[in-house]
């Protein structure tokens, strides 16, 4: 379907194949150049003032419904956060453990999800493939052998988190201090019989990816691509690390910004803009200021920013992908899904080394020392680094709240992704298909962003295309679903 006129604005309402709900607004002039371009976040959460009032130990299991796809990522970190309210500034082996078990299972889960169900079907068919196999039905009906193994390793993943956090979404496992359960021998051999089989199917999604890339390389690295700074957290060692670390920022090419920061120290760093026409913040590096320093998050990010990962199969596909730029980072939008798959191979061979350890069969839960007024934690969410801050009084109440969720960092990067795909696909077209604003959305769904951190819609996604003249008209209209 496609339409044909000479319009200033084009809006894209919703963006669709990602959790939550946006719309693009793209405005041209009479020539039909780009002259603006914009990601709105069309929704309001309001969590940082749900908690305030609330007893610090309840903001774990609070916080994690901010979102129905990725709760464990807010669930532990409000639990590290809260891990420095109580003073316990080292965790007991078990308690460590259990929750990096339950963090590789989230992990294992959402980059399944995102790659299979939500931009395989582009990353197959061809981003102007028709919209009847342009989606999960199509995949699977394309390839029913690797639909089915997709859905199996999510199912794994989520198994792990039903047994670390006592439910698959929305759990309770991790507590101020500690878990509040080990793993059962039981619970262990079930997982222990399947993960040589989840490794494998991890490593065919990342031959796959690879495979999907590698055909046309070229395209792939410059598709979306523009400079970025990147920021994630590392080990002391420089090691990728998902659950714990340091932050450490760098630029496009590779010089680092910061290293080696603290979670208290986060704001002598990072701060954010605020502007109108979104609900969701622009953070952005304090050094570079507003319009230099804004950066990218999440895998990507993550594999830009370590020195290596200490899994032997997820380290020797990060020194393949590096390659291609002598081990520089890639400012390719297109490289988060080859990144997504690394990161899924590392947390089945995490999940595979953890399940091995007697740690987790430990009875030693919980500890707790000197009670502080301020608790600052962040992790890797599989979408990019997450923030929370927490502060108390006297009466263990909370008074502030601050959080700083990983598609608000990517925040800039989409909308710079959005620009650049309009002015390299839009713009001085007079014909405007569904193929060719699908390939906006392609550019932001590789962020795998989380718009809402819980809104869902059922059904068939709409979308829903006004293309105005210069005094504000609807000349022409398209509409899916």
């Amino acid at each position: 379907m496609s339409t044909k006129t000479t319009g200033r604005k084009i809006v894209i309402n919703p963006v669709t194949r990602v959790e939550g709900h946006g719309k693009v607004t793209i405005l041209l002039d009479e020539k039909g150049n780009v002259q603006q371009t914009r990601f709105h976040i069309i929704e309001f959460r309001g969590f940082e003032r749900f908690v305030q009032g609330r007893f610090y130990w309840e903001a774990p299991t609070i916080v994690q419904r901010l979102c129905g796809i990725c709760p464990v990522s807010h669930h532990l970190c409000a639990a590290k956060a809260t891990d420095v309210i109580v003073g316990a500034k080292t965790l007991t082996p078990t308690a460590e453990k259990m929750r990096r078990l339950m963090h590789y299972g989230q992990t294992l889960q959402s980059h399944a999800l995102h790659f299979f169900h939500l931009c395989s079907p582009d990353l197959l068919f061809g981003f102007d493939a028709p919209v009847e196999q342009r989606n999960v039905i199509g995949v699977i009906k394309a390839d029913p052998e690797t639909a089915k193994k997709a859905v199996l390793l999510r199912k794994y993943g989520q198994e792990i988190i039903k047994a670390t956090a006592g439910k698959k979404v929305h759990g309770t496992g991790a507590i101020p201090g500690g878990i509040n359960k080990n793993l059962s021998i039981e619970e262990r051999d079930v997982f222990l019989k399947d993960i040589d089989t989840i490794l494998e199917w991890s490593i065919e999604a990342m031959e796959l990816c690879k495979k999907i890339v590698k055909e046309k390389l070229e395209f792939f690295l410059k598709f979306g691509a523009f400079d970025s700074n990147h920021l994630s957290i590392v080990r002391k060692d420089g090691c990728l690390d998902l659950y714990d670390g340091l932050l450490r920022a760098k630029t496009a090419d590779g010089k680092i910004i910061f290293d080696m920061v603290k979670p208290e120290d986060y704001l002598d760093y990072i701060a954010e803009e605020v502007r109108p026409w979104s609900y969701m913040k622009f953070p952005f590096i304090r050094s570079l200021g507003k319009e230099k320093g804004w950066y990218r998050v999440g895998p990507l990010a993550r594999i830009n920013n370590c020195d290596f990962i200490d899994t032997p199969l997820a380290e020797k596909e990060r020194q393949e992908l590096m390659s291609l730029t002598g081990g520089k980072p890639i400012n390719a939008s297109m490289a988060y899904h080859w990144t997504r798959m690394i990161e899924m191979l590392h947390s089945a061979e995490k999940i595979k080394d953890l399940l091995n350890d007697p740690d987790l069969q430990g009875t030693n839960l919980i500890t707790q020392g000197t009670k502080q007024k301020r608790g600052v934690a962040w992790i890797e969410a599989p979408r990019g680094t997450l923030f929370h801050h927490y502060e108390i009084n006297d009466n263990d109440q909370i008074v502030l709240a601050n959080l700083i969720v990983s598609t608000t960092n990517n925040n800039e990067p989409m909308n710079q992704v959005v620009n650049v795909l309009a002015k390299d696909y839009l713009q001085g077209k007079s014909e405007i298909t569904e193929g060719l604003l699908n390939t906006i959305e392609v550019g932001i769904r590789a962020y795998d962003p989380c718009l809402s951190c819980a809104t869902h819609a059922l059904g068939q996604m709409p979308l829903q295309v006004q293309i105005m003249n210069h005094e504000g008209k609807v000349v022409n209209e398209l509409i899916r679903g």
